[in-house]
């Protein structure tokens, strides 16, 4: 079994920054792919970025590709999404979610295992 946790989320303006952090406990460094998506109020959840086991694979967003940074740190289990440029619709509760293999990494029923989420709001 594996827990993450999420953190990092609040309230910025327009144009500023965050860095998420994802917490992994468990067994979660065997997990070849690790994810950030993001569910908005309304909307389907819809994928942010994804990194492998080694980091050096990454996939983003297009509408999130040259703003946003994902990266792993694998001796403490924890995985960061930065964010810079932040713009309003941006807005969305934030999730951090493993899967057992790279495999269609963009879609969110390849993961197998979520977070709670952590909320991020951009204010214009």
């Amino acid at each position: 079994q594996v827990q993450l946790v999420e953190s990092g989320g609040g309230l910025v303006q327009a144009g500023g920054s965050l860095r998420l952090s994802c917490a992994a406990s468990g067994r979660p460094f065997s997990m070849p792919a690790m994810a950030w998506f993001r569910q908005a109020p309304g909307k389907e959840r819809e994928f942010v970025a994804a990194i492998s086991w080694s980091g050096g694979t990454m996939l983003y967003a297009d509408s999130v590709s040259g703003r946003c940074t994902i990266s792993r740190d694998n001796a403490k289990n924890t995985v960061y999404l930065q964010m810079n440029s932040l713009k309003p619709e941006d807005t969305a509760v934030y999730y951090c979610a493993a899967a057992r293999q790279w495999s269609r990494v963009v879609t969110p029923p390849e993961y197998d295992y979520w977070g709670q989420g952590t909320q991020v709001t951009v204010s214009s």
